[in-house]
């Protein structure tokens, strides 16, 4: 893949075997190092020749040593490391940053990193631990292992870079400061989550038809004419009535609990959320700091991503309500009362337990859900002998999102396994809109004809979910730019 300008696809980067710049790209980022260059004096410029932090207001030699150190003595972090997916995205968020004229990156490194990233070159960044107003100890720890300094993973391997690495980078004026500044572990961490939520958001819809089809639920509440001037709404509306379409309403139910009515907007409001964190995604703005702007080096906030982590936990808020619908869905089903099937979806019920225990399973995937429904990105302390005294948390908004949807998708699991045994205990087929669904879950999960362990096939259908694998049953578009599933 050929990068001509500094505004490219992520997602086609990620997934390209080659990545190439175009020499008129490399040959303008290097005029535009030279009025960097020319532009720096003796009056202090941050990072360059100061200190950071506290020490800003100390000078310090403008050199190369001096771009070591900052990344070097940094880098205090440790496991659990981002995997080889994620440091790739950060990676590339790092080269589209550096292909910014306000950057004032030389040619030499993004030919550098655009080199390691052709590699599978891997460094070792912590996901946790990270105390910093901005993202300066997991940018550290990346690109400390330029220098051939450090830690990077080979096959999951922690090796020395200097191991790895044949000629070690040596950086220019300037360029130690700018890898170390901006935000983008958290954009990566929300791009993957970005997927992660589309794919809950369509097998919670199929979760969620598949329960009305089963119940018998009365349709009526779910005409799109009743979302108003909701567009996301009456989305969610029509696609769950396509997957009705044809489905028999049980004449002696008068209406269906709440958690069988109210899916659709739960669905909807996490669509929008979402959508919202797509938006913040989709946003440009300079991240190094100082930036070089009208030949001038200023000052910018872009390290303190707040929206970003904030909007990040608005989506798992909304991810916690829907797992709460979802697990009192699966217990409506499992009631015979509601159902007007066996028990416990069991074959003999009493003498075996049914499929109760994959509520007990949800229940407690949902527990601890609601652990992470507190705000990440709240709760500031000072550091840097209070230089720094307010922080995003945006990375570790990222990370609750990203542990939510792995508790969504055994949720989901859960209540997909339960609707299928469900289907099969009813009469009849169920809604034509939803059978290639249902034989597509009994391929993966057989009926339940005796109580046997559906631990491993809850895990296994809950990968599947995070995966391309399931079929024709994933929506064919997607908004946004968002990363493969690469694990």
């Amino acid at each position: 893949m050929r990068l001509s300008t500094k505004d490219f696809s992520l997602a086609s980067a990620f997934e390209a075997e080659c990545l190439e710049i175009d020499a008129a790209l490399l040959a303008g980022l290097g005029e535009n190092r030279a009025r960097v260059l020319a532009a720096l004096s003796d009056r202090p410029v941050y990072g360059v020749n100061t200190g950071m932090g506290r020490l800003a207001g100390v000078a310090s030699p403008a050199s190369s040593a001096h771009q070591r150190n900052l990344l070097i003595g940094r880098a205090v972090g440790g496991p659990p490391w981002l995997s080889a997916a994620e440091v790739r995205w950060l990676l590339l968020v790092r080269l589209r940053d550096l292909l910014a004229p306000e950057a004032g990156a030389s040619p030499e490194l993004v030919t550098f990193l655009v080199d390691r990233l052709n590699e599978g070159f891997t460094p070792a960044v912590p996901r946790t631990g990270l105390g910093s107003a901005g993202e300066i100890i997991p940018l550290a720890h990346a690109f400390q292992t330029f220098l051939g300094a450090g830690t990077v993973l080979v096959d999951g391997v922690e090796t020395p870079a200097s191991e790895v690495l044949a000629k070690p980078y040596e950086p220019g004026l300037k360029e130690g400061a700018t890898l170390i500044q901006g935000s983008p572990l958290a954009e990566t961490l929300a791009a993957f989550a970005r997927t992660e939520v589309q794919q809950v958001v369509d097998f919670q819809t199929l979760a969620a038809a598949i329960a009305i089809d089963v119940l018998g639920a009365p349709q009526a509440i779910y005409r799109p004419a009743l979302a108003g001037d909701d567009r996301v709404l009456e989305s969610v509306l029509y696609e769950i009535g396509g997957l009705l379409d044809g489905f028999t309403v049980r004449p002696e139910v008068v209406q269906a609990p709440i958690s069988v009515r109210v899916a659709p907007r739960a669905i909807a409001h996490l669509t929008r959320v979402n959508d919202e964190l797509g938006a913040v995604l989709r946003r440009s703005m300079p991240t190094d700091s100082p930036s070089f702007l009208d030949g001038e080096f200023v000052s910018t906030t872009g390290f303190h991503a707040v929206e970003l982590g904030l909007r990040m936990d608005a989506v798992t808020a909304a991810l916690v309500h829907l797992g709460e619908v979802s697990v009192q869905r699966t217990h409506r089903l499992l009631d015979e009362r509601f159902s007007g099937l066996p028990a416990q979806l069991a074959m003999d019920p009493g003498p075996q337990a049914g499929l109760v225990p994959l509520h007990k399973r949800a229940v407690g995937e949902l527990h601890a859900l609601r652990r992470l429904a507190t705000p990440a990105t709240l709760g500031s302390v000072d550091t840097s002998g209070g230089q720094e005294d307010v922080q995003a948390f945006a990375w570790a908004a990222g990370n609750q999102l990203r542990d939510a949807c792995a508790r969504m998708f055994a949720i989901t699991a859960c209540e997909l396994i339960t609707g299928s045994q469900a289907r099969f205990l009813a009469a009849g087929d169920g809604s034509p809109g939803l059978r290639a669904t249902y034989e597509r879950l009994r391929a993966l999960v057989p009926p339940v004809a005796e109580d046997r362990s559906l631990g491993p096939e809850v895990a296994a259908l809950a990968a599947v979910m995070n995966s391309d694998s399931f079929g024709p049953f994933r929506r064919a578009t997607r908004s946004g730019e968002m990363p493969p599933f690469a694990r």
